[in-house]
């Protein structure tokens, strides 16, 4: 874990507002050292400049608060972050950046979404994994939320 900690993939202000206990289970800890380790910080080494985490790993009970999360998100088990670079057009490289990544065969992941909020594209770039390398779909897309 070299760009990221466990304590700013566990932080979050939906978290802080209600009073949710967003403390990640020791039994889950070695997900979120995979995420870091096989995807963030490759992509962050790679990137060349500091990546925020809006979102890494969430509690049933923060995902439960969150109105578009779905019901299974890989937040909940270490194995997803929402990353943003900055700025939209930053998004759009960064995404672009991981797709060629994954084309070269420098990264593999289970899905790389653009994400879009009240028709703005590029608001952030899920990254997610899966328990096993082996169920990785290398998915690209983009996911509106309206």
């Amino acid at each position: 874990m070299k760009y990221f900690t466990v304590k700013e993939l566990c932080k979050s202000d939906t978290a802080r507002k209600y009073g949710i206990d967003n403390t990640i289970p020791e039994s889950l800890l070695p997900n979120l050292e995979k995420l870091v380790d096989e995807a963030l910080d490759p992509i962050r080494e790679k990137w060349g400049h500091p990546i925020r985490v809006n979102s890494g790993y969430r509690s049933p009970a923060l995902n439960a608060k969150l109105k578009n999360a779905s019901k299974t998100s890989a937040h909940m088990r270490g194995l997803a972050a929402d990353l943003n670079a900055g700025s939209q057009k930053a998004n759009r490289e960064l995404y672009k950046m991981i797709k060629s990544m994954v084309q070269h065969k420098e990264l593999v992941l289970d899905q790389c979404i653009n994400e879009c909020r009240g028709g703005s594209a590029w608001q952030w770039i899920h990254i997610g994994l899966r328990e096993n390398k082996k169920d990785y779909r290398n998915k690209f897309f983009s996911l509106a939320n309206y």
